[in-house]
This record gives structure tokens, sequence and C-alpha cells, in this order.
């Protein structure tokens, strides 16, 4: 590893660090700035914290590797998060940031929940808080999985074997990184850090795959359609009609992904949600085309210079070492860590707000001080982080694979609920709390039995499908079963 990567990735390090003291002098003061910032972010601030956070590392590591696997009919994954993202930002983003406000000023989803049925307020703060750390420990880990595999591939040999393995070093220099921002500076510094992020990401997805498509090492571009394999550009090649479910169904998840949408109830005023909206979806749209191109182009150089590349999930680390100046690597790295690192802090962050909102300071301390709350809000940051630690330790753990299973519980368990919570009046707390349950236990089911690999003898249907369908049915009988019992709260005026 050359020595200016290594301070490109310092540079990095700091500029990231030096965001959360910032945030820390800003708003820290009280639970709703630490956990939302004041709700006082701007436009493409909160757009674009919403589309890092959401991306991860699957989008520089995950897609690029399965398009490098099987081609472009992998793309459908993107694209049906892409439609699914549009249909998030105008059904949910507008009411979920005036009604959290209106309904009792709620800090979190499960809150936001417990203020819209009174009547059933304590099981829904419970049962959502607990759907929420359990599924973003398993997110989380995912994520540190893919800084494990960057240290691993990029710094093999570099950092001392003596204690632990490059990919364990990897994991813990991501998590610390993260945790000293996040647990410093909050909400206010996660997004801050969300935006800087998304925006290296995105010149990271555009300079990419143009230098290894058009660049003078491998002339990628005009080999594509000699990949050596069948249907490698065709977006219907070996696609079965339960393999196209599976991947457009991808953004039936984003209705549910609590540390998304809590991006939504931070900006700064409803009338600015559509602006904020131009920004996350133009982000989006730039930076899946860059993760499809960066996947088909890494393929054809690699079968052009004969590269032999044993992770497909790496091709993105393998190229920006291989092609690029140190310096330049070095951001390329950074963009990866950027990735990674702007999902961790927005899950962590969710899931502390959750612990001392949902269960703190509703079961140990209701008359917790605000400074007391803000300090149990960053030491649960640290636990949570230290469970996805243990959980990410296997160095084979696919990254697509584990982000795919945490999407799906959160898809199913809140998207339907929240839907519905925000748009249909006849909704009740029996019929939520039913959603969510349901939701999350159909998930967890089909992938304890094995069904999303394979599916009554034949190809497997990813979970989030019957997950979502069993919460929406669920929610739909079980308040027309209710109707009247506890009815739904009214906003405040």
């Amino acid at each position: 590893m050359n020595t200016a990567t290594l301070l490109s990735l310092a540079a990095y390090f700091v500029l990231m660090i030096g965001i959360g003291l910032y945030a820390w002098r800003k708003s820290t003061d009280t639970s709703e700035g630490y956990m939302l910032a004041g709700r006082n972010l701007p436009p493409a601030v909160a757009a674009l914290s919403a589309g890092a956070s959401d991306m991860s590392g699957w989008l520089l590591l995950g897609l690029p590797g399965a398009l490098y696997l099987t081609g472009l009919s992998a793309a459908w994954i993107g694209i049906g998060l892409f439609v699914g993202a549009v249909a998030n930002w105008i059904i949910v983003a507008p009411r979920l940031r005036e009604q959290t406000e209106s309904y009792g000023n709620a800090l979190t989803i499960p809150q936001f929940l417990a203020n819209r049925f009174p009547d059933n307020a304590t099981m829904l703060r419970v049962v959502s808080a607990v759907v929420i750390v359990v599924f973003f420990s398993v997110y989380t880990a995912a994520s540190l999985v893919a800084g494990g595999k960057l240290f691993e591939t990029a710094f093999a040999g570099i950092l001392p074997d003596a204690f632990m393995s490059d990919y364990m070093w990897g994991i813990v220099i991501t998590a610390l990184v993260v945790l000293a921002y996040t647990m410093v500076g909050g909400f206010l510094a996660v997004s801050l850090t969300d935006f800087v992020q998304g925006i290296i990401m995105m010149l990271a997805l555009i300079v990419m795959p143009l230098v290894v498509m058009f660049g003078s090492g491998g002339e990628a571009g005009g080999t594509l359609a000699d990949v050596d394999v069948p249907g490698f550009l065709s977006l219907t090649e070996g696609l079965t009609l339960l393999g196209f479910i599976s991947a457009v169904t991808w953004g039936l998840g984003y209705f549910g992904q609590p540390h998304i949408i809590v991006r939504f109830m931070a900006i700064d005023s409803v009338k600015r949600v559509a602006r904020a909206r131009n920004w996350g979806l133009s982000w989006m749209a730039v930076c899946l085309v860059g993760a499809v191109a960066m996947g088909l182009a890494g393929r054809a150089y690699a079968d052009r210079n004969g590269l032999v590349v044993d992770d497909a999930e790496t091709i993105f680390i393998v190229l920006a070492d291989l092609l690029f100046h140190p310096l330049i690597t070095g951001f390329l790295f950074a963009a990866l860590l950027a990735a990674i690192m702007s999902t961790i802090s927005s899950q962590l962050l969710v899931s502390s707000s959750s612990l001392t909102e949902d269960f703190y300071r509703l079961f140990l301390r209701k008359q917790s001080s605000e400074k007391e709350a803000v300090t149990v809000g960053r030491v649960s940051v640290a636990l949570v982080a230290i469970v996805a630690i243990f959980l990410a330790r296997n160095p084979d753990s696919e990254v697509l694979s584990l982000v795919s299973n945490a999407w799906a519980g959160f898809g199913a368990a809140f998207g339907p609920l929240i839907v519905l919570a925000l748009t249909w009046r006849g909704m009740t707390g029996a019929g939520a709390v039913a959603g969510l349950v349901v939701g999350a236990g159909v998930v967890g089911l089909w992938i304890a039995m094995g069904w999303n690999s394979s599916f009554m003898g034949g190809e497997g249907l990813y979970e989030i499908v019957p997950g979502f369908i069993a919460s929406w049915v669920a929610i739909i009988v079980v308040s027309k079963m209710t109707k009247g019992r506890n009815p739904m709260a009214q906003p405040a005026s």
C-alpha cells in the first residue's frame, strides 16, 4: 500500500471526525437536537443523507459484484430500488414530516406509532423497537463486513496480524471511526458526514467506470459484448418470473427503512420536501448507473486482461488499486468507506434512539433529563456497534445476502404499517401491532426455511414479497375486526 493512499484515507478520517466535533458544538444539548438535528436539515443535506445511508457498501461491492457474475439482468434490483425510492419520496416523505411533528413531536418511528395509536402505545413502541434493534444489528454487521473486505483486500500485510486478521482490523477501525463522530455529534454529524460521503460516492461511481472502459490500460469498453457469459448484456437472460419478482420488489423495502425515512422527519419544512426529493432521486440515478457500469466494465476488463478476481464483490477495490495513482486510489477507497460508514452511522443512531426513547425513557427513567437521555443515546450507539462487530466476524459473509435479509425484515415489518398509518383513517392500533409481528415473523420464517433460496422445489422467492403481503393483509383484517375499539388519535391543532 502506497504512503499517498494511506495519507488520503487518513485525511478522510480526520474530516469525518472534524464534522462530528462541529456538530457536537451545534446540536447535542437536547434529545431532539441529538436525534433529529432540531428538524432543521436543508433539503440537499437531508436528501443526500437519506441516499448515502441507504446505499451502503452494497452499492460499491454487492451490486457491482452481482453484475460482474451474471451480467445486466442483475440490474433489476437497482431498477426496483429506484422505483421504490420515487414512491417513498412521494407517498411517505411529506406526510411523515408533517405527522410526526403534529402527533406529539415524535423523535422516533416507534414513538410516532405510539402517538398515532395511543391505546396500543406501549406494545407498539416495544415491538417496533425490538424489530429495529435486531434487524439493524444484522444490517450494521453487513456494512462492517464490507469494511473488513476492503482492508483484507487492499491493506494485506500492512497491519500487525499478531492481534487479529486484516479482515478484523478493517471491521474494528471502521467501527471506531464511525463511533467517534456518531457518539459525539449525533444526527447532525451523521447527516453532514452523509452529505460529504454522498458526494464522494457519486464522484467515484462516475470516474471509475469511465477509466475502466476508456482508460489507456484496458480499453474494456470495446469488449463488453465479448464477455464469456451467455446474455451478459441482456436484461432478461436467465431471468425467471420468480427471479424478476424477487429483484424488482427490493423497492418495497423503502417504505419501512427507519434509517432512511427518519431523514424525512428532519427536513426543515414540509414545503421543502419536493426540493429534497429532486436532489435525492438525481443523486440515486447517477450512483445506480455508475454501479451497474462498474460491474459490467469490471468483468470486461478482467476477462480482457486475464485478471483473476476471487471475490466478485471486491472488483471495485481490485481495480481502484490497479488502475489509479495512489492519491486517487485513496480517494476511491474513501468513497467505499463513505458508503459503508454513512449507513453504519445512520443505523447506529436510529437503534440508539429507539433504545433511549422506547426502552430507557419508557420503562427505566421516565423523568430523565435531556442531558441524561443524550448520554444514554451515546452509550447505546456503542452497545449496538459491539453486537454488530460480533455478528460480522465471519470473513466469508456476503454483503448483498446480509443486506437483503435485513432490508426485507424492515420492509415487511414497517412498510405496510407506515404507508397505511399515514394514509388510511380506518387503521387501528391492534392492526398496527398485527402488521409488525406478522411482517417480521413471515420474513424470519421464510429465511429459516430456506424458501428464499428454493421454494416448492423451484427457484427461491425473496422474503420481502410474502412478508409485505402478509403484513398488509394482517393490518387491514385486524383493523376491520377492531374498528371502534382503539381509535386513531387526532393530530394537535
